[in-house]
């Protein structure tokens, strides 16, 4: 082979490179690990042309990285996928997240989505009462738990931890009948805080508490798999996140992270959602298995203003009471 050829080869292949290297997609999340590495796994199969690097962690402490990062100067993600709308909404307030229209919001319900496209609900996930399976009541209300009989018995998720657990605080402070005073008779009957969610069910599981606040599908999964758990809506209603998907500003792959909220919102992206034993946003979708129909939910009032306006005050007051779990 003469030095002509070996020059038009060494073009060729550099010229080529380019066009089969993956690009880098950088996502903070606060799914589980497993439910986090499936959907990575999907979106990668869609867009093979994408590389997914991705931390996991709760979504209050996300948060507080992504201010370090950017405190420090350091890059921060592409793109987000965490528990609540009230952390989106102060990182919207903050201005560090980019608009996008994704052309799939069509099919879902304007409460489910930022009007001005700086991000998108994903899923519902509703908080309950989960309880294992020899526990001496089957409770129908929050209030069952503040009961002198079941003192000592309730665990729950701290707010300083878990993004549920924030929108779950602020919706209960926003019910009449329940509010700061139902925190502070949870103390009074012995209720300990867990970090998150799945600490909850692990105490819960293994018999150390025999009752909790807890996300729907953690129960859910959990008894199909023969766990000793069940898991009620409470009559009073239930809170709600939509586990929301955001472009970060400062997002060096923002293509991609389009291509993700795209994915995210499609009938692909919402089947595998349910698959993940998730109620889909997309309401032309089934619920899970082990579910109620989706109208049968009662949802309680959540004002979104208020409790973003109160998001500290609410994290100082869980904190002097139960302390800094």
């Amino acid at each position: 082979m003469n030095i002509e050829n070996i020059i038009t080869m060494i073009l060729l292949i550099s010229i080529s490179i380019p066009i089969f290297a993956k690009s880098v997609l950088v996502l903070y999340t606060s799914q589980p690990i497993e439910d986090a590495q499936v959907t990575v796994n999907t979106f990668e199969k869609y867009y093979p042309d994408i590389e997914v690097k991705w931390i996991r962690d709760g979504t209050t402490k996300l948060m507080t990285r992504i201010q370090a990062e950017l405190a420090a100067g350091s890059e921060t993600p592409d793109v987000l996928l965490i528990a609540d709308s009230l952390s989106m909404e102060s990182l919207k307030h903050q201005g560090l997240l980019t608009a996008y229209q994704s052309p799939q919001a069509k099919h879902f319900q304007s409460w489910l989505y930022d009007k001005n496209g700086y991000y998108y609900g994903t899923k519902l996930i509703t908080t309950g009462i989960a309880y294992h399976s020899n526990a001496p009541v089957k409770p129908t209300s929050w209030l069952d738990l503040i009961k002198p009989e079941l003192k000592n018995m309730t665990t729950l998720p701290s707010p300083l931890y878990s993004g549920a657990a924030q929108i779950h605080q602020a919706t209960l402070m926003n019910n009449s009948k329940l509010g700061w005073l139902y925190y502070e008779k949870l103390k009074e009957n012995g209720a300990m805080p867990q970090s998150g969610n799945g600490a909850v069910l692990n105490a819960i599981v293994s018999g150390d508490k025999a009752y909790g606040f807890l996300v729907d599908y953690m129960a859910i999964r959990a008894k199909a798999k023969g766990a000793p758990i069940e898991f009620v809506f409470p009559k009073e209603g239930v809170s709600i996140v939509t586990e929301p998907v955001a472009i970060m500003k400062a997002s060096k792959n923002p293509q991609g992270a389009k291509k993700f909220i795209d994915f995210l919102l499609s009938k692909e992206g919402q089947n595998m959602v349910l698959q993940q034993g998730y109620i889909p946003a997309d309401a032309a979708l089934p619920v899970p298995e082990g579910f109620p129909p989706r109208n049968s939910i009662k949802l309680m009032q959540f004002n979104r203003a208020k409790a973003l306006t109160n998001t500290e005050v609410n994290k100082k007051c869980f904190a002097e009471l139960f302390g800094s779990h």
